[in-house]
């Protein structure tokens, strides 16, 4: 964990910019302070395109520096200035708070939001952090235990002079959290009706992209077949799928970050066991023929290379135009995730095998994906087993 900070209270800062020919980024700010307490010497360095970038970094560091703020805070990453300051961010918490904040802090905030920079935390980047938790199923008692340390988080900040506000603290989140509840609550209304209509989409988007590059559909048809998520299939590495079983050990997704794209962990930290399918495993083959037999390499790139976001095959793909044209207008790259588990739902699988397959948090929201008789049949199920684990009485055995 690291040293809690000091903030040197109107510390003054030597600067300079040095020219480096010949690189990307050539103009290297770097400043210098007395830390007050160790009497050390410290530096932080960035390097910038341009020479007035570099400039107007050194000056933020320096308006900071005056209002007592320490040079490492400022660009310090959500994650490790909340270690920092954890003793004070949580301060006057009893132990019945504390635990339950402190999870939603390590389980959710830390994997949603902490990479970013404490200054980069806006209103628009808690609204989708919050409704990314409602999204996975956690319940609203774990979204409000997630958004609290959030808050008390961003006040320190604020209290610190990083941020002019807290931004954590939005009103009407309860709200929020129906509306997503709601849109989440027929997802089989957002699926494709079946195989036909799948791979119309698929040569239809492949059809308008440049060069009619073959693999934006085969994108299209992996995700839809496995129900998972673009990010997901954007971080599939040859080495993850077993053509023995026919199993995608789905490990890691690529997801935007400061700076560009990242690979990280999955949804919730689950790594999970998704099943290829036989109408998609030549498809698989070709795509890892491709790679040279290379493990490391990834299953699903761009016609250059390049990694693939759901921006990007929009993009790339003209798919609004494209779904508009078909009769789906209201498709979104998210909904091929909604389609393979209501075709996986009307198949038969068991809803805790679904649950497994999806990476839901909670159960309540893969049984939105089961037909609704199927779902009545399998909440009553779920009532009786309920009845029966419930406490009671033992019963006397009375011998004549």
């Amino acid at each position: 964990m690291p040293a809690a900070i000091v903030v040197p209270i109107g510390i003054s800062l030597s600067a300079d910019i040095e020219y480096r020919e010949g690189r990307t980024k050539p103009y290297k700010a770097r400043v210098r302070w007395v830390d007050p307490v160790t009497k050390k010497r410290p530096s932080k360095s960035e390097s910038f395109a341009e020479e007035r970038e570099a400039q107007q970094w050194i000056e933020q560091l320096e308006a900071d520096a005056e209002n007592g703020i320490d040079p490492r805070m400022a660009t310090m990453p959500l994650a490790e200035y909340g270690e920092a300051n954890m003793p004070l961010i949580m301060r006057g918490l009893e132990t019945k708070s504390l635990d339950p904040y402190m999870a939603g802090w390590r389980l959710r905030v830390v994997p949603t939001v902490g990479h970013l920079p404490v200054r980069r935390i806006s209103n628009g980047v808690v609204d989708r952090a919050v409704h990314a938790w409602i999204a996975d199923g956690y319940s609203r008692s774990v979204v409000k235990n997630s958004i609290a340390p959030l808050v008390r988080a961003m006040e320190q900040a604020r209290r610190d002079g990083l941020v002019e506000y807290n931004p954590a603290r939005v009103t009407g989140w309860q709200k929020e959290y129906k509306l997503a509840e709601d849109e989440l609550e027929d997802p089989r209304a957002l699926a494709l009706p079946d195989w036909y209509t799948l791979t119309a989409l698929a040569d239809a988007l492949v059809a308008r992209s440049y060069r009619e590059y073959r693999g934006w559909g085969d994108v299209v048809v992996f995700e839809a077949c496995t129900a998972t998520r673009i990010g997901e299939v954007s971080g599939c590495r040859v080495k993850d799928i077993d053509t023995k079983n026919w199993i995608w050990n789905l490990r890691r997704q690529t997801t935007p970050g400061p700076g560009g794209l990242l690979d990280k962990g999955t949804k919730g930290k689950r790594a999970r066991k998704v099943p290829i399918i036989e109408d998609i495993r030549d498809l698989v083959l070709q795509r890892i023929a491709l790679t040279d037999g290379n493990p490391d390499a990834r299953l699903f790139v761009g016609p250059r290379g390049g990694r693939v976001t759901t921006a990007i095959l929009r993009d790339a793909t003209h798919w609004d135009e494209i779904v508009t044209q078909l009769g789906y207008e209201h498709l979104r790259r998210h909904d091929l995730r909604h389609t393979g588990l209501t075709w996986m739902a009307d198949a038969g699988v068991p809803v805790h095998h679904l649950q497994k397959i999806a990476g839901h948090g909670s159960i309540i929201t893969t049984q939105r994906y089961l037909h609704p008789d199927q779902q009545t049949v399998t909440d009553a199920g779920e009532l009786l087993t309920e009845h029966l684990r419930a406490p009671r009485t033992p019963r006397l055995l009375v011998v004549k």
